[in-house]
């Protein structure tokens, strides 16, 4: 005799859980950059907090963001944001990806992304799906002011 069930219905399990198809790849991964002014270090372009922000040394470009992602992966798309209250730039950028960290490949040529606080300061740059472990955003200008600025580096396969 069977006891504590319908004997009849066999047990059920707990659907196995899946990570989220177009997660960040950045989340939770050290930044380094090649300056920063003041306290606006790298770690505020990724501490979950719109409104601080890494900020390199002045007059100095090129300037970058890098990052190990931890693993080989696909990358094919980045977001980027400014504080939402800070007035239109044009911040010119290059993106550029290497599976060893001394080697890299352009993922996506230099060119002009326009912030707007209209559209909550959030660009998207994307570009053909590149096989990576490092990843680094070099900036070359900023018409807002004379350094590289970001608030938030995000990183996705598509």
């Amino acid at each position: 005799m069977l006891t504590g069930g319908n004997p009849t219905t066999p047990p059920t399990s707990t659907p196995p859980t899946t990570p989220p198809a177009n997660q960040n790849l950045l989340a939770g991964r050290t930044l380094t950059a090649t300056s920063h002014a003041d306290v606006y270090s790298e770690s505020r372009a990724n501490d979950g907090d719109p409104n601080s922000y890494w900020e390199s040394a002045n007059n100095a470009f090129p300037q970058s963001l890098s990052a190990d992602l931890g693993s080989q992966s696909t990358v094919g798309r980045l977001v980027l944001r400014l504080p939402a209250g800070w007035g239109a730039r044009t911040e010119t950028l290059s993106v550029l990806t290497s599976t060893d960290g001394t080697n890299w490949t352009t993922a996506k040529a230099s060119a002009g992304y326009g912030f707007d606080p209209a559209t909550g300061n959030t660009v998207t740059v994307a570009f053909p799906g590149a096989s990576a472990r490092y990843l680094r955003v070099t900036f070359t200008g900023n018409t807002g002011w004379p350094a590289a600025q970001l608030s938030d580096l995000q990183a996705f396969s598509s």
